[in-house]
């Protein structure tokens, strides 16, 4: 089972690496031919392809030279060949290269499935929601007040 979730972190890891690169084809190819994955704003792509076209011109424009941080995520088997990872992370932009940390603005909470074929784990679905806690907004803080 170690060596498992140690693949697993090492597919994530591949994950980063290849947002670092800032090549959609190679990101991309971390994913199933099939994956569903949806970005922080909503948007949803479906295959392989679609997210290498998705990540095109981010790669090209806002997003080079980006990293993208992902502190040891929480990674469960729910089948043998299938886990879930989760983790709290988010993209270092290129000038923001002395930061360990993404901004508060770039924080998210993000979900990956991962399947294994063979003895390869690809990303099968993903899920990205910006970090902001409802209950730390002042609307939030005064809506869970006691009412003393």
């Amino acid at each position: 089972m170690i060596d498992t979730l140690t693949d697993v972190q090492r597919t994530l890891s591949r994950v980063a690496d290849a947002w670092a690169a800032g090549d959609p084809d190679a990101y991309a190819a971390l994913f199933t031919d099939d994956a569903d994955y949806t970005a922080f704003d909503g948007t949803r792509m479906t295959g392989r392809r679609a997210i290498a076209d998705g990540h095109r011109a981010l790669f090209a424009g806002i997003m080079r030279n980006s990293r993208m941080t992902m502190p040891t995520p929480d990674i469960r088997l729910v089948a043998p060949d299938v886990a879930v990872a989760c983790a709290l992370g988010g993209i270092i932009m290129s000038w923001q290269r002395r930061r360990t940390r993404p901004s508060a603005k770039r924080l998210s909470s993000v979900t990956y499935v991962l399947v294994r074929h063979d003895d390869t784990w690809q990303v099968t679905a993903f899920q990205n929601t910006r970090y902001r806690p409802w209950s730390r907004t002042l609307f939030g803080r005064l809506m869970t007040r006691s009412g003393k």
